[in-house]
């Protein structure tokens, strides 16, 4: 198993968030309490998937929370290079479809940065 690994930076409109390693039962709660910690009212969340190589349905269920934690103060969670099996857990799931996913985490906080300069939600 490979241990969780969070770092956190600040951007105009929100935060970055790199999440690397596994994300499941033993560890889920460690990402949505060191989320929740680093998110500030209103602007948005991008969560940095490239390093993330396994999520089971827990890291699941607390990515749909932080999207609605996120969304309840005005912000929008976005998630950036989900690749292999992260990417097939949300797209069985059918939570592909409604979140918002960026290729690279760098296309994620152009538009959270535009997003947050305009006021107008976008759609991907």
């Amino acid at each position: 198993m490979s241990p969780l690994s969070l770092s956190c930076r600040h951007l105009p409109g929100g935060v970055l968030i790199t999440v690397a390693g596994e994300l499941d039962s033993t560890n889920a709660d460690q990402l949505e309490s060191y989320a929740e910690r680093h998110r500030r009212p209103g602007p948005g969340m991008v969560l940095d998937l490239a390093g993330l190589t396994f999520m089971d349905s827990r890291g699941l269920h607390v990515l749909l929370r932080l999207n609605a934690a996120v969304r309840e103060q005005g912000g929008l969670l976005r998630l950036a290079a989900v690749h292999d099996v992260p990417a097939r857990v949300l797209q069985i799931t059918g939570v592909w479809l409604a979140l918002h996913i960026h290729p690279d985490a760098q296309h994620a906080a152009d538009a959270m940065r535009e997003h947050h300069g305009n006021g107008v939600p976008d759609r991907q």
